[in-house]
């Protein structure tokens, strides 16, 4: 039986008045206590946190339909509501009053609305802060290229893509755009130029956020997402042409990397993709985020860096053959994702549990 909070379990006492503006606040602010990752609203269970790798009731009664519509819709403007009820998804950022930043993603789900609440940092992580192998802060330093941050869904890509842009806005004087869907981390002017683009306010999509992009004399150019042909057409056209671009990619292993992006060719186009992907692509950053022993988290990485035999293996159709690439490449700064998961097990940091269970699909 998990123990429920404190807080939110009067939340939802009938005899209270219901003021979902303050309700809502009240879960946020627990959720940020308790270190939560997100908070789920659903009509039909009670408001559940996910702390560490765990999904944490914090309230005892059940939210019903309308409760769970209106604690969804507390979040809302009146535009917003329209948005959503045309649309039936919404996805947006949401600020309170002490400026913490959310990610909310509001549907309908059987009929009934609810909410599943993203808490993100105020701030870009730094790249020390993420304890990443010196070889990312290399990466994050190229000139041209396209540079890939891989993994599944909650991995800390965006993170990772976060903290490097941070990295060169630190350290460099860069014309930097960003075009994201939504706007996670805000990026301050440090030394560098940061434009942040939001697909659906500031462009229409990413593939004419882009195109855009190439006109506003870029050096760097981050992409919240490769998720469709055209985008990834133009994005591998400019890491080409002089660029330096980083994008995040959803796949489960690195070997898997040109399937997934063949997959969003044309019938005919993929031996297109495959030629502007080899003379482009720099390195793919593939993470796994890892409970730690203490509570926290941590990224275990597999690292790829595009070599010469990496670029004939992405011609050649042969990509089963990218982990014996990614074995054998130390000396450029490489490393496979049991390695990595060796140094966390070494240090303590991660348990025997977590480690297993990554290293059994990598097997």
């Amino acid at each position: 039986m998990v123990p429920s909070a404190p807080g939110p379990t009067a939340l939802f006492d009938a005899r209270l008045s219901y003021c979902f503006m303050e309700m809502i606040q009240k879960i946020l602010s627990i959720a940020q206590s308790r270190k939560a990752a997100d908070v789920h609203i659903v009509a039909g269970a009670p408001v559940v946190m996910r702390i560490g790798d765990d999904l944490t009731p914090v309230s005892k009664e059940e939210l019903s339909r309308a409760q769970a519509k209106e604690l969804s819709y507390a979040l809302l403007t009146d535009d917003q509501i329209v948005e959503f009820e045309e649309k039936l998804d919404l996805d947006f950022m949401y600020a309170d009053d002490s400026r913490c930043r959310y990610r909310v993603n509001i549907s309908y789900n059987d009929g009934a609305v609810g909410a599943v609440i993203r808490l993100l940092a105020a701030e870009p992580f730094r790249l020390d802060d993420l304890k990443m192998p010196p070889v990312v802060s290399r990466l994050a330093y190229l000139q041209k290229g396209l540079l890939l941050i891989t993994g599944s869904t909650s991995q800390g890509k965006t993170t990772t893509m976060a903290a490097m842009i941070d990295a060169i806005n630190t350290h460099h004087r860069r014309a930097i755009v960003t075009i994201e869907d939504p706007i996670e981390y805000v990026h301050v002017n440090k030394q560098s130029i940061v434009r942040q683009r939001e697909v659906g306010k500031d462009t229409m999509t990413f593939a004419s956020g882009l195109r855009a992009a190439l006109r506003q004399d870029p050096d760097v150019i981050a992409i919240g997402e490769m998720r469709d042909y055209e985008t990834i057409k133009i994005a591998l056209t400019a890491a080409e042409t002089g660029v330096f671009v980083l994008s995040t990619l959803h796949i489960i292993s690195i070997d898997k990397i040109i399937e997934r992006l063949l997959s969003y060719a044309p019938e005919g186009g993929d031996g297109h993709i495959r030629d502007l992907l080899a003379n482009a692509l720099m390195g793919v950053i593939h993470q796994e985020l890892l409970p730690t022993v203490d509570g926290g988290k941590r990224v275990a990485t597999e690292i790829l860096i595009v070599s010469d035999a990496a670029r004939n293996v992405i011609r050649n159709r042969s990509t089963f053959h990218l982990r014996n690439v990614i074995t054998t490449g130390a000396r450029y700064g490489m490393q496979t994702m049991k390695q990595s998961l060796d140094a966390l097990l070494d240090e303590g940091v991660i348990g025997r549990d977590s480690y297993e269970s990554v290293l059994a699909s990598y097997r």
